[in-house]
């Protein structure tokens, strides 16, 4: 059974922290068999003290990251102030070097300060809370920020945005062992949206626009229902009553991508689910979601998740 142990460190956020024993303890194998086993430990096995007015007790040490398969670092409010190697706490730098070179790492909020105060994030993507988005850069200009989005998978080492898009990286790493069936079941259970759309920006403190209906909500739901049509930036504006110009830049602001990446996130998205829930030849799908041709389908889900649709259908078809 896959192993996620998670990593708790003094002023732990508790929110943070519960993540994933509640998403991974909630993912089963079709007979209602657990898919992980989730333990929580502490550098050196004694109670941790939280962000709130408590402390937690934990029943391990530092011992089992060594036989972790996933290791998860909650946020705790201090690691911002983690401005370098030397500035790593020396029980946290110790419990970090028993990760094997193989352990999956995933780093929520500002864990990403942590991760790459380690070096395990020189030369990478990573994601980080928007509020701390500039002193990150400032102190870590070896590491490649994504600002606006949720979470980013550079394979071994995974970050996240804020509280919340822990649970969409905690989510993400399900769907990538066990697919989207499991995925969205984990996300009925735990009554939270399976795949979230955009990025953080359309988080991020803005003034308030002075029209209500003047966002591009009402033309992604309208757009959803046709990703099988040739949908053009024209044709999203038009029924946005909008500009090109005016409704590429709202729909950045709200959504954090542009309108055609968006197109084909939700484009790849719906393939994948038809890959795994049908038996529909690959033409068939492409054409379904808007991809046209079965060569289209294979190059844009190569270039999402690494495989063609036939190796990802093999894996993951429910």
């Amino acid at each position: 059974m896959h192993r996620v142990v998670v990593l708790a460190l003094d002023g732990v956020i508790p929110f943070e922290l519960s993540l994933a024993s509640r998403l991974f303890g909630a993912a089963t194998d079709p007979d209602g068999r657990p898919l992980y086993e989730v333990v929580t430990c502490s550098p050196d096995g004694r109670p941790v003290r939280t962000a709130a007015d408590f402390s937690i007790t934990v029943e391990h040490d530092r011992a089992v990251l060594a036989r972790a398969d996933t290791v998860v670092i909650p946020a705790a409010e201090e690691f911002a102030s983690i401005t370098d190697r030397d500035a790593l706490p020396r029980r946290t730098a110790e419990a970090l070097a028993l990760v094997r070179p193989d352990t999956r790492i995933a780093g929520i909020c500002v864990a990403t300060f942590l991760l790459a105060a380690a070096g395990l994030l020189d030369g990478r993507r990573a994601a980080t809370h928007w509020h701390h988005a500039e002193h990150f850069r400032r102190l870590y200009p070896q590491v490649e920020l994504a600002p606006d989005v949720l979470f980013v998978d550079t394979g071994r080492v995974l970050t996240s945005a804020g509280a919340a898009a822990g649970i969409d990286l905690m989510l993400h790493l399900i769907r990538s062992d066990h697919g989207s069936a499991v995925a969205n079941q984990v996300a009925r259970r735990c009554v939270v949206p399976p795949q979230r759309e955009g990025g953080q920006a359309q988080y991020v403190e803005r003034p308030v626009p002075a029209s209500p209906d003047a966002g591009t909500s009402a033309t992604r739901a309208w757009a959803l229902d046709r990703l099988h049509e040739p949908l053009q930036l024209a044709d999203l504006a038009g029924h946005a009553g909008m500009s090109r110009r005016t409704f590429t830049r709202r729909f950045r602001a709200e959504v954090g991508l542009s309108p055609g990446q968006w197109l084909t996130q939700q484009r790849v998205d719906l393939a994948r689910n038809l890959l795994e829930s049908s038996d529909l030849p690959v033409n068939r799908i492409a054409e379904r979601v808007g991809f046209g041709t079965g060569a289209s389908l294979r190059q844009h889900l190569h270039t999402a998740i690494g495989v063609p649709p036939g190796a990802y259908r093999r894996t993951f078809r429910a």
